[in-house]
């Protein structure tokens, strides 16, 4: 019911929209979370800030809060991690920079799969991919639908199976910045860092290890985490005093999968936003 989450200050702090592989247009977004119930939501979309001037004009018409964020992809011990930077602004000369050359690799890297793709005998075009992409930070999703609508792949989940999942054929690794080198960004514009979706790699020794470089909360609440991973992490952020994030990682319908949910389904608390934007002023004004 609509309701029940508004009267519960539930929010979503991972939500993705067509300004990179989600289903919706930022405004749609902000409507939909409207129409949950939530209070508040925060655009985290892949390697872009293309999409939070929409967002944030939209939650004014509608009454939601909404949080500029980005997802950024870093280098991992086991390859890649997704960050997500939290209070962005949409015109930071320094950060614009940077995500543009995100960007510019994300197209050399599908440019790369489409032609793994057709040495395999799967035929179709980059132009495919981008007309997938409609003008967003291309990405896997828009590569998985051109295959899917050239008849390479039954749905998505089959052409990662078979083509663009990591160790298959098709598969193109990104060149990743340094965790540091996004904390370093993020901070300076004021922002917050919290680290998405780590699964069984959270451990406390490789957490301690980013908040030394300058990591500020974890996502706690995902579709990927089961209630004992959930509170292994909760237990592990609290004795290190980061602060916890969490969202559905929602691209739109259809849904449900394993890796994303439904918008408003992680039942994440406003306390939480609360809190990063008492922790984000303490931190502007002792840096002031």
């Amino acid at each position: 019911m609509a309701g029940a989450p508004e009267a519960a200050g539930i929010i979503d702090l991972h939500l993705h929209s067509t300004a990179s592989d989600g289903n919706l247009a930022p405004e749609a977004v902000v409507k939909r979370a409207r129409a949950a119930g939530l209070r508040a939501i925060a655009l985290t979309d892949h390697d872009t800030l293309g999409g939070i001037p929409e967002a944030l004009a939209a939650g004014e018409r509608f009454g939601v809060r909404v949080v500029g964020g980005c997802e950024f992809s870093a280098a991992a011990p086991w390859g890649e991690m997704h960050v997500i930077g939290y209070f962005l602004p949409s015109d930071s000369p320094e950060l614009d920079a940077f995500l543009e050359r995100c960007r510019a690799d994300r197209v050399r890297r599908a440019q790369e799969m489409v032609e793994r793709l057709l040495r395999l005998g799967v035929g179709l075009s980059f132009e495919s991919v981008l007309r997938e992409s409609g003008g967003g930070a291309v990405g896997r999703p828009h590569v998985a639908r051109a295959i899917v609508r050239h008849g390479g792949a039954i749905d998505m989940g089959d052409a990662f199976d078979r083509y663009l999942g990591r160790g298959r054929p098709a598969f193109v690794e990104k060149t990743l910045p340094a965790f540091r080198t996004i904390t370093e960004l993020v901070h300076a514009d004021g922002g917050l860092v919290s680290v998405a979706h780590l699964k069984e790699r959270g451990t406390r020794s490789f957490i301690e290890r980013l908040k030394g470089e300058g990591l500020d909360a974890v996502e706690t609440r995902h579709p990927s985490h089961d209630p004992d991973l959930r509170a292994r992490l909760t237990d592990i952020a609290l004795k290190l005093g980061l602060l916890r994030t969490g969202g559905s990682d929602w691209h739109g319908d259809p849904e449900p999968g394993v890796t994303h949910g439904t918008i408003g389904s992680q039942h994440v608390p406003h306390e939480w936003l609360d809190r990063l934007d008492d922790f984000r002023a303490n931190s502007l004004s002792a840096a002031s």
